[in-house]
Parts: C-alpha cells; structure tokens; sequence
C-alpha cells in the first residue's frame, strides 16, 4: 500500500495537535504526507514550525491572484525547503498558473504545482449562486483542461469527478479531497467518497482530515490500512 499517496489534513493552529498528528499518523505500512492549510499557515508558530520541518509536506494555499502578485507569494515561500506541494486556484486563469509553474522550478526543482478546482463543499446550486451555468463536472473537466495546458503538475478535485478528468487525461496527477471512512459523518462537504472508491477511479492521491485526526489517530489509521486491505 505504500505506493499509494495518503495526505492528512493537519487542519488546526494548534502546534500540540500538529505534532501529535504528523507522528501518529506515520506507519511503516502507509507513506502518510502532512498537508497544512491556511488554518496552521497563518497561526503564530505555523510557519516557523514548517521553516524547519524536516520532511516532504504539501502546503495547501489555493494562491489566486493577478500574476505578478502570485508570483510575489510564491517566491515569499522559497525558504520552506522541504515543501514538495503548493496549490494554485485555477480560478486565477491560465497565466497566472504558468506563471506559477514556471516560477516554482527556479525555487526547488521538487516542488509540484497542484491546480485547484471546485471546491469539494460546492455543489450544482452553490455554482448557480456564484454565477456559473456550467454543472461541476463539466467545470472541473474545463478548469482540468486549463491545469493540462498551463503545464502545472496535478489537479485537485473531488473523487466524483476524478473518474472524468482521469478518462480524458490519462497520465494526469490528480489529487481528491473530501475522503471519509465508510460511515463517517461528511461535514460540511458535498462531494465525499470512501479511500477505495477514490483509488477504483483511478486518483493519484487522496487527502483524508477529519476522518484521520478526530478521535484516536492511531485507531484512525488502522481503520484506514483495513479499508484498503479489503
């Protein structure tokens, strides 16, 4: 199993939890990678903790602005040494994702550039809310499109759709968030599926967070290598 990827959401600002997290969930049967998002980023010892960290991580900024100010963030984060991926909004068009791309070799040549596409807690009536006329699935196959052409690395999008993306891109990197153990509660997302109906997709990897971290982590984990095994 350890050629799959697991990510785990270190969804807190608490540095107490983070670290209990990144240690608990590391097992020699399953290659676990933490993911922080803006919660830790932005809290007061967040971003000197990942100054330091000592393994691959995946920072989860979603960067979505004018090119030129994108580009400015990016290179803010040319210290974080160990940080192997960065999320980008495909909402920022396509030249801010070159951009991007481009810009992340010069900073480490290990760093992947993730494209981020609807959110998992959206749905067919939040996009009509917003504005858009096109269901989900047809916008992340349009924005997927987008993530391709700008040369960016891989796309985040919910397992529901990573059945669609994957049969039009083949070799495509993708990512699904919004993955939950068979009768865990979904939260606030939308578009939630169980680890094996996301790998039967074909996903690359998947982000797993309330389902890992909340309760026993160790019990958590377990649960999850019993999933897979099955």
């Amino acid at each position: 199993m350890k050629h799959k990827n697991i990510f785990v959401a270190c969804d807190t600002s608490n540095l107490s939890e983070i670290k209990k997290i990144i240690k608990q969930t590391q097992t020699n049967k399953l290659k676990v990678v933490p993911k922080f998002g803006l919660q830790f980023f932005y809290s007061k010892n967040g971003r000197k903790f990942l100054e330091n960290f000592k393994k691959d991580f995946w920072l989860d900024l979603k960067i979505n602005d004018i090119p030129q100010t994108a580009l400015s963030a990016l290179d803010s984060l040319k210290d974080l040494k160990k940080c192997k991926y960065i999320t980008v909004h495909a909402n920022g068009g396509l030249e801010m994702l070159k951009a991007i791309k481009k810009k992340a070799r010069s900073i480490h040549k290990n760093l992947k550039v993730l494209g981020v596409t609807i959110l998992t807690s959206l749905n067919n009536k939040s996009l009509k809310e917003i504005g858009h006329t096109k269901s989900v699935e047809q916008l992340v196959l349009k924005q997927a499109g987008l993530i391709k052409k700008s040369g960016c690395d891989g796309i985040v999008c919910s397992a529901r759709e990573a059945k669609i993306v994957r049969k039009k891109y083949k070799n495509l990197f993708i990512v699904t968030p919004g993955i939950r153990l068979p009768g865990d509660s979904t939260n606030d997302q939308s578009r939630v599926m169980t680890p094996n109906d996301a790998f039967k997709n074909k996903v690359s990897g998947i982000v797993m967070g309330r389902s890992l971290i909340k309760g026993n982590i160790k019990n958590n984990i377990q649960r999850l290598i019993d999933h897979l095994n099955k």
